[in-house]
């Protein structure tokens, strides 16, 4: 059965995933006048942002920083709403709080000028090294911001710009030929730089490989801030659900889509539980190769795109303590004793360190409501390699006890009668839930200094009426660039 998803003359979209870069699409299509209906194989909306609740304790299971929230305001104005009426949020003054095994800690103000200040006192260097290091930052999102960010790098006309003009002139300011850790050996500090380091996680990627125009990132935190929004990051996705439905799109959940229908350069049909379904253009919200591999395996796959190195992974454990640790924040980094030999494991041998960095996030800290009176949720995450079949049963207890030395060694406690809840998500599930290619968090790795430009645009070069969304194509992954890459969307279709 063929069924046309348009009625009277109002073109139509078809989206494939309700992930956040689907979810934001959905919206942007909707006010543009398209008659939208998205199709989503698990039984909920968010794709790794998604939230449980265990005995009393919240927990948002997927990404736990938020920057760059206006984003998100920006989705609500285009709709015609007041942003505040839907989605809250609060900007935090503490960007992070840093642990040594050596007793050594660091509260990193959000605010620039009180980061360099604790950061001169704590690390022993000059406040003006710091600043500098933060200015440039600044002068790389000013600079290559708008170009690798909200424009498709793969349409010649973004290259004809004042803009783009302006940036190639800079650029060797850029330190496109140095890695993330070269860049940032000028602190002289080895625990600041291991600090400015940690930024490149933030794609999955290691900054002893990844270029060092990524050291634009601590512009986000410092320069734009860290927000938790009310009722946690789980609220992202809800009040991106919301929204589409006020403006008529249709959720299709337990619906995947199990094939795209080609011919003669167009998608004319998915195939959702053995039914076909037509529309004027698609978007898909699934990673990019099982869009090739399963979706349409029929066309020419661009192997290159596709064969890239994956960017890293996580193995998270979700731990209802039951104790309050007040030097303890939202964010919370107990560092490893070598950050060399960690990325070295994660991407050279594709395991895992037994000295990992530890993250901690804590939203009762803010959300009372998160955790039992006088108890904590902690999302507790190491680095993981992506999946590529690694003996993850006996790798994960083996995780989980050096993950606790790591805690009660840095916190001088003995963390394991505490923890009364665990649930736990690691590779092998992130692929399975979000359909992310070997649970990969961020697409492909920005292991090289052209990553950005061998990410997959967001159109297809075969299928003219297929779109690409979501953190494994341009501009990348986390929630901005999803969020992002539904603009750059937006911009490349027509209005219905």
């Amino acid at each position: 059965m063929r069924e046309k998803l348009n009625t009277l003359n109002t073109k139509t979209a078809l989206i494939i995933g309700a992930g956040i870069g689907g979810l934001a699409t959905s919206i942007r299509l909707a006010i543009k006048g398209y008659q939208v209906k998205v199709f989503e194989a698990n039984s909920y909306a968010g794709g790794k942002l998604t939230a449980f609740e265990k005995k009393g304790y919240r927990f948002d299971a997927g990404p736990s920083l938020f920057t760059m929230p206006h984003y998100i305001d920006e989705l609500f104005k285009l709709a015609g709403k007041n942003p505040k009426d839907h989605f809250n949020y609060q900007k935090m003054e503490t960007a992070c709080h840093y642990f040594w095994e050596d007793g050594t800690t660091f509260k990193a103000h959000a605010e620039t000028e009180k980061f360099a200040s604790e950061a001169s006192k704590t690390f022993d260097v000059s406040k003006s090294v710091v600043l500098n290091k933060l200015k440039h930052a600044q002068f790389l999102y000013q600079k290559t911001g708008k170009i690798f960010m909200e424009k498709s790098l793969h349409k010649t006309s973004t290259w004809f710009s004042k803009e783009v003009a302006d940036a190639l002139l800079r650029l060797p300011k850029y330190d496109l030929y140095k890695t993330m850790h070269e860049a940032n050996a000028m602190l002289k500090n080895p625990k600041l730089t291991q600090l400015f380091d940690r930024y490149a996680t933030y794609n999955g990627s290691s900054p002893y490989l990844a270029p060092g125009i990524l050291n634009v990132i601590p512009h986000l935190e410092h320069g734009i801030g860290t927000f938790l929004p009310h009722g946690g990051m789980h609220a992202i996705t809800t009040s991106l659900v919301q929204l589409p439905k006020d403006l008529g799109v249709e959720f299709n959940f337990n619906s995947p889509v199990e094939k795209l229908e080609t011919n003669n350069g167009k998608v004319t049909g998915a195939i959702i539980n053995g039914e076909v379904k037509t529309a004027d253009l698609y978007v898909t919200n699934m990673d990019v190769v099982p869009t090739y591999r399963k979706l349409i395996p029929q066309e020419k796959a661009p192997e290159k795109t596709l064969k890239q190195e994956r960017s890293s992974s996580a193995l998270i454990f979700y731990w209802g303590i039951k104790k309050d640790f007040p030097q303890l924040d939202l964010h919370n980094i107990l560092f490893s004793e070598n950050y060399k030999a960690e990325f070295d494991h994660l991407f050279q041998q594709k395991t895992l360190y037994h000295d990992p960095t530890v993250y901690i996030n804590i939203t009762s800290k803010y959300e009372v409501n998160d955790a039992p009176k006088g108890c904590e949720n902690w999302f507790v995450m190491i680095n993981s390699p992506a999946n590529v079949g690694q003996d993850w049963d006996n790798m994960i207890p083996i995780a989980r006890e050096h993950i606790i030395q790591k805690i009660n060694k840095v916190l001088k406690t003995d963390i394991t009668p505490l923890v009364e809840v665990e649930e736990i998500l690691e590779p092998r599930t992130i692929e399975s839930k979000s359909s992310s290619y070997q649970g990969a968090l961020y697409g492909a790795a920005s292991n090289n200094k052209f990553a950005a430009f061998l990410r997959h645009p967001n159109f297809n070069r075969k299928l003219k009426n297929l779109f690409h969304v979501g953190g494994s194509v341009h501009p990348g992954g986390g929630i901005p660039l999803c969020l992002l890459s539904a603009k750059i969307v937006d911009d490349l279709t027509p209005t219905a």
